[in-house]
């Protein structure tokens, strides 16, 4: 029982971090997609696609779904309206599955 609280306390301790981190890819990745999209329609000079595919799969899968449909951007490119959406499933399971493992059980 000990260890078990030992162990609980110390994901605990991590949790945070991990939020914070999840927030904060997040929140960047729905504002790359933000400032994509508004040079996109002033012609300037573009973040490039492979920068969104990146920073969805290190963990903005989330952000990049939200900026693709309030910014209604990338909406019609298949590397993007598949896998962006992908990315978001396997971060929420994944997420899931950690509470369930470490808190509850």
């Amino acid at each position: 029982m000990y260890k078990l609280n030992y162990f609980l306390k110390s994901f605990m301790s991590g949790l945070p971090k991990i939020s914070l981190y999840f927030f904060s890819i997040n929140l960047f990745t729905f504002a790359l997609f933000g400032i994509d999209k508004y040079k996109a329609v002033h012609q300037k000079w573009r973040i490039s696609e492979a920068y969104l595919i990146i920073t969805s799969l290190l963990g903005g899968a989330l952000g990049g779904v939200l900026g693709m449909i309030l910014f209604r951007h990338k909406i019609r490119k298949p590397v993007f309206y598949i896998f962006v959406p992908i990315f978001a499933l396997i971060y929420t399971a994944l997420m899931i599955y950690l509470l369930i493992v470490f808190i509850f059980l």
